[in-house]
């Protein structure tokens, strides 16, 4: 796998600010409009939506919030493909993401080592693609860029193939690799699109539920019988099955709206979810 460069941000000044002063403002609002309750646990993975930042800003701030004063030495992230590719699982190209906050070096040896084990787990592993567009992985960085304390290297995955036997096997080659690790998991999704309030509301609150339920499969059902919809809930259930092999046991939503919240519109909007993916917290030593 041959990574080379710096992969340019094709949405810094439009679905989020340019300017690395504004930006950082903004995100910082976000985070501190965030009203996060006590978490009864440790967190492993968050889920938080892909939108632009006006629109998802507000609920994603519920998801990285949650992470203030937290250090990881690894962030992997997950989100779906909206283009067309014929691999099931790409990876940028690149040596490193550029955002307006700075560059986020790309984690080449894990990517290597997830590659090898996605190759004996599915028969394929991650195919490069060069000067991507896609903007759901990329619109969580300057979140994680603000929040977290120190640097960390990027694990980046975006998932073309949506079925249950690529995110499962994702899940659990990302669980092996990331294993003993001081590492993140971040699923990015958006939930139902263009109904109106009433109706997203209702899709979206299944969903959710069925994003609590932490079971993957339960994701897959309500998609597939249009219980619920979620443009990521293939990257969900993947990080859902890799937080249960590092020790998570359950998850919280922690926030929920819609654009039409933002923009007066209830005719056709976007649901966006928060929440968290939580393992006992490890107990100190008893001395």
């Amino acid at each position: 796998m041959t990574l080379v460069n710096i992969r340019p941000s094709p949405i810094a000044g439009t679905w989020y600010e340019g300017d690395p002063v504004r930006l950082a403002r903004a995100v910082d609002a976000y985070l501190d409009a965030a009203h996060v309750p006590a978490l009864d646990g440790e967190t492993v993975a968050v889920i938080a939506p892909h939108a632009g930042h006006r629109y998802s800003g507000p609920v994603a701030g519920y998801a990285f919030a949650a992470l203030r004063g937290r250090t990881f030495e690894r962030v992997a992230v997950v989100s779906p493909f909206h283009n067309f590719d014929v691999h099931p699982l790409l990876v940028a190209a690149h040596s490193a993401y550029s955002t307006p906050l700075g560059e986020i070096a790309v984690d080449k040896e894990s990517l290597l080592e997830l590659d090898v084990v996605l190759k004996s787990e599915l028969g394929f592993g991650l195919s490069p693609i060069a000067r991507d567009r896609e903007h759901s992985l990329e619109i969580e960085l300057p979140f994680l860029q603000r929040v977290l304390t120190g640097g960390f290297s990027l694990i980046p995955v975006m998932i073309r193939g949506q079925e249950p036997a690529v995110a499962r096997g994702l899940g659990l080659a990302l669980a092996q690799v990331l294993k003993d690790k001081n590492a993140l998991l971040v699923a990015s999704t958006d939930l139902s699109h263009f109904y109106d309030q009433q109706t997203a509301n209702r899709l979206d609150a299944e969903m959710l539920k069925r994003f609590e339920s932490f079971q993957p499969e339960k994701i897959f059902e309500a998609e597939r019988t249009g219980k619920g919809f979620a443009c990521g809930h293939a990257a969900v259930a993947a990080v859902l099955h890799a937080a249960r092999e590092l020790g998570a046991d359950r998850v919280q939503v922690l926030h929920y709206a819609t654009s039409g919240d933002v923009t007066g519109d209830f005719s056709q909007v976007v649901g966006y979810g928060a929440a968290v993916v939580l393992k006992p917290a490890t107990q100190p030593p008893q001395l």
